[in-house]
């Protein structure tokens, strides 16, 4: 769905790459800014929050073009839609090299939260030493760092899940792919992503409920049916 829509606009990114932003993107910043605001300052706080989630998915969508560039593989796009995104390679690339390629995304923004959460530290550490109670402009800017490093905790561990097309089932499938053969690989991602695929709904209600988050992303069921059945590899072969 969100990987068939046409640009609203685009730009030349870091390494000359194109990038799109996609309209439902937009959506996804009305539902994160307009359904939240009900005062200029707070509408101010939640671009703020939404800028944040921006640029999270954008740097992991660039982790794994920085994967494919160092490998010499060419980089066609990155777009930017309601779900997330996604970075597409302009040729294929080997199970060996996808690994890389695929593991960049969830280890930039593990590495945004641990920077992020020192620095959090760092600000609560400085404070303490202050005469007086911190300003309530510091504590926002620390809730804000604060959100940034759960947010890309919350990305890393969500992509990691083990279902189609997140990175955590393609890197499943390719360690699978390095132990048994394509095919036996294939049928037990297959068979993982179908549970994953049984429970999915019910958990992002509950994610909803919990703590109000609205995620616009439903894995295949019909993919990892297949999967499941030897009807595709998911893109992957035993070709290292």
């Amino acid at each position: 769905m969100f990987g068939n829509e046409s640009p609203v606009f685009a730009f030349r990114g870091p390494f000359g790459i194109r990038v799109e932003i996609a309209g439902s993107f937009f959506l996804l910043a009305f539902l994160i800014v307009g359904l939240r605001v009900t005062s200029a300052e707070q509408m101010i706080w939640s671009l703020g929050l939404f800028a944040v989630l921006a640029a999270s998915i954008f740097l992991h969508e660039l982790g794994h073009a920085w994967g494919c560039r160092v490998q010499d593989v060419p980089v066609r796009r990155i777009v930017l839609h309601g779900a997330g995104g996604f970075c597409e390679r302009a040729t294929t690339a080997s199970n060996r090299q996808q690994e890389l390629i695929v593991a960049m995304g969830p280890i930039v923004n593990l590495f945004l939260w641990a920077v992020i959460s020192l620095v959090v530290e760092a600000l609560w550490f400085r404070a303490q030493s202050w005469d007086s109670y911190p300003g309530e402009e510091v504590m926002r800017v620390t809730w804000l760092l604060s959100t940034a490093a759960n947010l890309n905790l919350f990305l890393a561990l969500f992509n990691l899940i083990p279902v189609q097309p997140l990175d955590g089932g393609k890197l499943f499938q390719l360690a699978l792919i390095r132990v048994l053969d394509p095919q036996r690989a294939t049928r037990i991602a297959g068979i993982v992503g179908l549970a994953v695929c049984v429970v999915w709904i019910p958990a992002m209600m509950v994610l909803y409920l919990s703590i109000g988050w609205i995620l616009f992303f439903i894995p295949s069921f019909r993919l990892h049916l297949g999967m499941a059945r030897l009807r595709g590899a998911g893109g992957l072969r035993r070709r290292n």
